[in-house]
């Protein structure tokens, strides 16, 4: 059984100075989720953000060609994780904007580790995010989001058989 909640992000940060490693794993979360979204806005900036989020491990050359590679023309998927998003709506996000993040009895199984779970509205199945807490500031780190970058089914107005 999965234990859900909702992080509001109003407004929605677009820089690094307006993310920082937070006290629940799911604040730290649904930054990661805007940092994506910055990403298909502005790279750079969108690459700041999630190495604020990723502490003393910065987004790795690998990590910024995964980025390349899985949103480039898909910028729609990092969208998909806001509430209210739909293949059908072109991922159209509610306003204000919200992520809602999932654990489950075993999120957290490792110690100082926490396996949360982002539905996309795109995907039949809720997306693996993991944070890792600083136990000497109780600071939650972003620790692996490649899961966030998975494909998802395309919007509608990009569907030839719609």
């Amino acid at each position: 059984m999965m234990e859900s909640k909702t992080v509001i992000l109003d407004p929605l940060p677009k820089s690094a100075a307006d993310v920082m490693p937070a006290g629940t794993p799911q604040q730290t979360a649904a930054y990661a989720v805007a940092a994506l979204v910055r990403y298909t806005e502005d790279a750079e900036a969108g690459v700041a953000m999630l190495d604020k989020l990723l502490g003393p491990r910065p987004v790795s050359n690998f990590g910024k060609q995964q980025l390349r590679d899985q949103l480039r023309g898909k910028e729609y998927t990092a969208r998909s994780y806001f509430d209210g998003t739909s293949p059908d709506n072109n991922y159209t996000p509610r306003l204000p904007y919200s992520v809602t993040v999932s654990e489950t009895p075993y999120s957290y199984q490792n110690e100082n580790y926490a396996q949360l779970w982002i539905r996309s509205g795109g995907a039949d199945n809720p997306r693996p995010v993991t944070m890792r807490l600083k136990p000497s500031t109780g600071e939650w780190y972003l620790w692996e989001y490649a899961g966030l970058l998975a494909g998802i089914r395309i919007p509608a107005q990009d569907d030839p058989w719609k």
